[in-house]
């Protein structure tokens, strides 16, 4: 597997990031790290409320017959984990407690990559940005990032970061698949302006680009990701995703799919990864089956036909300004 840089800074991470989110049993878990490893994987991303903290247990027992420093480390804050007022968010008494919490679980010294999961309307974001650079400067925490964020929040956090001489963000964990191409508007450019190492979440789309999903169905197939997160609102959140444009990207998928002999998930991570801005999507299987499928997006190319086929397919109407500030570009254009 190949090694990229994080944004500008010098740290090295694998071209894919194996996410942690559905770790619940440790035979399994440990059976998809030990693969990931073996494949030549050393960026893993956790979060301490996946589990409310047994995902990174998990990890951190296997980390105890694992060389440490071999692996960059990721994990999130702000989810809430208790009942008292401060056991959620990114205010400075519940980020050093959060930190805290997840070193002991991760059963390590440091993270190398600290997240805040989502911005924080009710806390200053001077108080949570000052807070991680004393992680930083503790050497707690080794670099931070953030997730869930517009480009004016990162925009503002990148400047005040860099006015006051605050560590700052050098990674942005955002979603984006074939399916959801919103991240390109704003943050993506943003990223590659100041720097900014990206690493997609859902990269497929939370299964809808496997291949399980087809023309007619009525329902999301059972056992599905999907099934599980619309239970008890089922029909309102197939609506929103059983529309033509989303058939016509799978058609796309699977065309490209047949043509270079992979699955339908190889060819969606793959056009993830040649995107341009894009470090490292982050891949989160539930079985052995799906770890390898993951990892077979790696070692091969899409050829620029594909490429083009596979965006222009997945490509939406741009909403007001965007829409008329491309149309007016392309028409000034010599």
């Amino acid at each position: 597997m190949r090694q990229r840089n994080l944004g500008r800074t010098g740290l090295r991470v694998s071209e894919l990031c194996l996410g942690t989110m559905s770790f619940s049993d440790d035979r399994v878990a440990h059976r998809a790290l030990d693969l990931f490893a073996d494949a030549g994987g050393t960026f893993v991303d956790t979060a301490d409320m996946y589990g409310k903290g047994e995902s990174e247990a998990i990890l951190g027992r296997w980390l105890t017959r694992r060389r440490r420093e071999d692996f960059v480390i990721a994990t999130k804050v702000w989810g809430r984990m208790g009942t008292a007022p401060n056991d959620g968010g990114l205010s400075r008494k519940h980020i050093v407690a959060a930190v805290e919490a997840s070193l002991r679980r991760l059963r390590t010294d440091y993270v190398d990559l600290y997240q805040t999961h989502i911005w924080d309307p009710t806390t200053p974001i001077e108080e949570t940005l000052t807070t991680l650079d004393t992680l930083v400067r503790s050497g707690k925490v080794r670099y931070v990032g953030t997730s869930n964020v517009t480009a004016s929040q990162l925009q503002r956090s990148l400047d005040l970061s860099r006015q006051h001489g605050w560590e700052p963000y050098v990674c942005l964990q955002p979603l984006y698949n074939l399916l959801r191409r919103e991240t390109e508007w704003e943050l993506l450019p943003l990223c590659a302006r100041e720097g900014v190492g990206v690493i997609p979440w859902s990269p497929l789309a939370g299964g809808w680009l496997t291949g399980k999903y087809t023309r007619g169905m009525e329902a999301p197939p059972p056992g599905s990701r999907e099934e599980h997160f619309q239970r008890g609102s089922q029909r309102e959140g197939w609506r929103t995703q059983d529309t033509e444009e989303t058939w016509r990207v799978l058609d796309a998928v699977r065309s490209v799919a047949e043509e270079t002999g992979r699955t339908l998930s190889q060819v969606a991570l793959r056009w993830l990864l040649e995107r341009p801005d894009v470090t490292a999507p982050i891949i989160g299987p539930r079985t052995e089956e799906q770890a390898r499928d993951n990892l077979g997006a790696l070692g091969w190319e899409l050829t620029g036909e594909q490429t083009g086929r596979l965006s222009e397919a997945s490509e939406r109407p741009l909403p007001y300004p965007y829409g008329i500030q491309r149309l007016l570009s392309d028409h000034a254009a010599p």
